[in-house]
């Protein structure tokens, strides 16, 4: 299920006279004693996109997000941890979900922030569950999903498409709330359906469209600020795909239009200054498909900036 452990290396400036500390020189590996901080693990699964119809690769996404990070200055970084990898053998998706369940419930309780490094966005299924594992079913809490898509979608088998209509189905069976806010979603990229399920859900969105603007971005914060004040803790999840196309074509489905990086960004610094997340993650990243590294950095960055909210 654990996969050889990354080689964190990188750029060194020993000329320099300042702190010139890059993130290869600060994390550390995550071991029983491991506390506090953020802790990054990876979830290398393509399996859920193939299941979906989708272009495999993603399962290498991990991997590229560390390299990217490797070189990242540290500037207010708490502590680091890496806790590997969380590999999907066999096509056993289910027990790859399970195990990821297991080291985000362990990082909790250890007050850690669990960090998950994405593979397909199958994985919100595996954070979701260790999330409720780790935390009190009374709590409200809000998932935050920038996105392209509702991911709720109906099929036999759990895949990339079906995380989120997984989460509703536990909730209700749990007597959670379920607490649903997507930005980015792309009214050409989900069916009719879809979007009746995310009605009957009661789930709030905003369209891509709609987040063009200086005012339709402020009406989105808006409506989140409110969700956000009215949570108790919060699950913030990022698909790259809600990018566009151009600033993150190494995702299994590029957007034709997506939010721009720079809104993107500001609105998850609204999700940050709630100072409610609990747990995150960054999926989508298919490194096979992408250009110059690009996503892989625009990954990196938002990672990053996850990760110093934690401080």
């Amino acid at each position: 299920m654990s996969g050889t452990p990354f080689i964190w290396q990188g750029r060194i400036d020993p000329e320099e006279t300042g702190p010139s500390t890059r993130w290869h020189q600060q994390i550390r590996p995550w071991t029983p004693s491991s506390q506090g901080g953020v802790a990054l693990m990876g979830f290398a699964s393509d399996e859920g996109v193939s299941r979906n119809g989708g272009r495999p690769g993603a399962a290498e996404g991990p991997s590229a997000l560390r390299a990217a990070l490797a070189n990242l200055p540290v500037i207010d970084e708490p502590t680091l941890w890496d806790a590997g990898d969380v590999r999907c053998d066999h096509h056993d998706l289910e027990a790859a979900q399970s195990a990821l369940a297991e080291r985000v419930a362990d990082a909790l309780a250890r007050h850690s922030l669990p960090l998950v490094l994405g593979g397909g966005h199958e994985v919100a299924w595996g954070t979701f569950q260790g999330i409720a594992r780790a935390r009190p079913s009374s709590e409200r809490l809000l998932i935050v999903n920038f996105d392209a898509h509702f991911d709720l979608r109906q099929a036999t088998q759990g895949n990339s498409g079906t995380p989120f209509r997984q989460i509703a189905e536990a909730c209700q069976a749990n007597g959670r709330s379920f607490d649903y806010h997507v930005l980015g979603i792309s009214p050409y990229g989900n069916t009719q359906a879809l979007f009746d399920r995310a009605h009957a859900l009661g789930v709030r969105y905003a369209l891509d469209e709609s987040l063009q603007t200086e005012s339709g971005v402020a009406a989105a914060r808006a409506k989140l600020e409110r969700d956000l004040a009215a949570c108790d803790a919060v699950y913030l999840t990022v698909c790259l795909d809600v990018l566009p196309g151009g600033q993150a074509p190494g995702v299994s489905a590029p957007s034709s239009l997506g939010v721009p990086l720079a809104t993107v960004q500001a609105l998850i610094d609204t999700v940050l200054d709630s100072r409610k997340v609990v747990a995150a993650d960054i999926a989508e990243l298919n490194p096979t498909l992408d250009r110059d590294g690009l996503t892989a950095r625009v990954g990196a960055r938002l990672a990053a900036r996850i990760a110093r909210s934690a401080s």
